[in-house]
């Protein structure tokens, strides 16, 4: 058990992070996130605040034809400071026509409901922080929708073409969208989204009715071999897929030049934002800013960020720090290919060593493919720049495949846009 912002978390279960991470890859792991934090924003004007205050353009911000956000569907971005840092990154979720829910993380909520109060002066709306109020779980992995199809009251209604970063219901069943249920009469707010990049959902619901939720999924996946999973395991995982962690990777410093452009407004040649929001001073500063780049080693070994670690040109010189390192154990290298366990066209016998994974911030921009040096107190380890780490993520799969096709999520042709 570790303490985290406040809450006493498991750093992994029995199975371990080795395995539990693994089993988010190849089948359905669930994960207790109640320490995230939940913001109600209520009102005629709640729509204008959150343009003001979010980075993302709710008017073109919905799949790759960027069309407005509507209720039924929520987008991932952050809310900044005046000067252009990371308060905190969020989700946003449009309930109904002037009702939105934000997702914030372990102990933002008091923060970010105070910048948005501070910021509505003159608003017809209403922020409600509901910090400890909402029980969250998550199941993520390929086998999640087959698993959520044995407790859902109506399962193929609920998931039938549900799009990645959509969701159902509500967890109080007195909203205007509370109409998915598990057993029949525990109202949740379903949402096809997760902090993984693989295929799955998250689960809001009445903190009262939680541990019956959790255990129904666990009961029902367990023929599929669903566990548990810790803090470790999401760690790994959401390093894996390219997600920062607020306030280590993304933080007191400009949100600009890192692998996260989608968060912002961006016009379609990238040299403007498509609106005016709290701490677009960014785009001025984006020539002269750090740039954040992932990485991927050789094998598992990691550097402590902690030590802290430092990047090391080729001539040893120290260009920048490192943020995060971990070590993803399902993929591994093949001469200079990295493959998955969930590749489709991964060699016979492929067997993942592991492979270190992070971040760095630098004070140039690196190029793809550049070798670096990671350097803190016991070793140095040479890794490489890159613009992806684990290939053959499942976040982004038709979910009518991922319903009843076993056999084919790892092919990677039929991707939602």
């Amino acid at each position: 058990m570790l303490e985290f912002s406040g809450w006493s978390m498991p750093l992994w279960y029995t199975a371990g992070a080795v395995a539990e991470h693994q089993i988010v890859i190849a089948g359905a792991g669930v994960f207790d996130t109640s320490h995230m934090s939940a913001i109600m924003i209520n009102g005629p004007e709640a729509f204008d605040l959150l343009q003001r205050c979010f980075t993302k353009d709710l008017n073109a911000c919905v799949s790759k034809s960027k069309t407005p956000l509507v209720p039924g569907r929520c987008v991932y971005g952050a809310y900044l400071n005046e000067m252009g840092e990371v308060l905190d990154d969020a989700i946003v979720y449009q309930v109904a026509q002037g009702n939105y829910t934000t997702i914030v993380n372990a102990g933002m909520g008091a923060t970010v409901s105070q910048h948005l109060k501070a910021h509505a002066a003159g608003l017809e709306v209403d922020v409600t922080d509901l910090t400890d109020k909402v029980g969250k779980m998550d199941i993520q992995g390929p086998l999640s929708a087959r698993v959520l199809m044995k407790v859902l009251k109506s399962p193929e209604a609920t998931l039938k073409d549900m799009a990645y970063f959509s969701f159902k219901g509500h967890f109080d069943e007195k909203s205007v969208a509370a109409n998915t249920f598990v057993h029949g009469t525990i109202p949740v707010l379903l949402s096809r989204s997760g902090y993984t990049g693989e295929f799955g959902f998250e689960i809001f619901v009445d903190p009262s009715q939680l541990v019956r939720v959790w255990e129904a999924v666990l009961e029902a996946g367990a023929s599929y071999g669903v566990i548990p999973c810790g803090l470790a395991a999401r760690d790994s995982l959401r390093t894996g897929a390219v997600m920062p962690l607020s306030h280590q990777d993304i933080g007191p410093c400009p949100f600009i030049n890192h692998p996260w452009p989608f968060a912002l407004p961006y016009s379609t040649d990238e040299t403007a934002f498509t609106k005016r929001f709290i701490g677009d001073r960014i785009l001025k500063l984006r020539e002269t800013a750090e740039h954040t780049h992932p990485f991927v080693g050789y094998d598992p070994r990691k550097v402590s960020v902690h030590d802290p670690a430092v990047v090391l040109d080729s001539d040893g010189e120290q260009i920048g720090v490192v943020l995060t390192c971990v070590a993803d154990m399902a993929i591994g290298r093949v001469g200079d290919r990295i493959y998955s366990i969930a590749s489709p066209d991964k060699p016979e016998g492929f067997q993942p060593r592991g492979l270190c994974c992070g971040f760095v911030r630098v004070k140039s921009r690196l190029s793809q493919g550049q070798e670096v040096e990671l350097s803190d107190n016991r070793r140095k380890i040479r890794v490489v720049i890159v613009d992806d780490i684990r290939p053959h993520r499942t976040a982004r799969r038709l979910i009518d495949e991922m319903m009843y096709d076993t056999n084919s999520y790892g092919d990677g042709r039929h991707n939602e846009t």
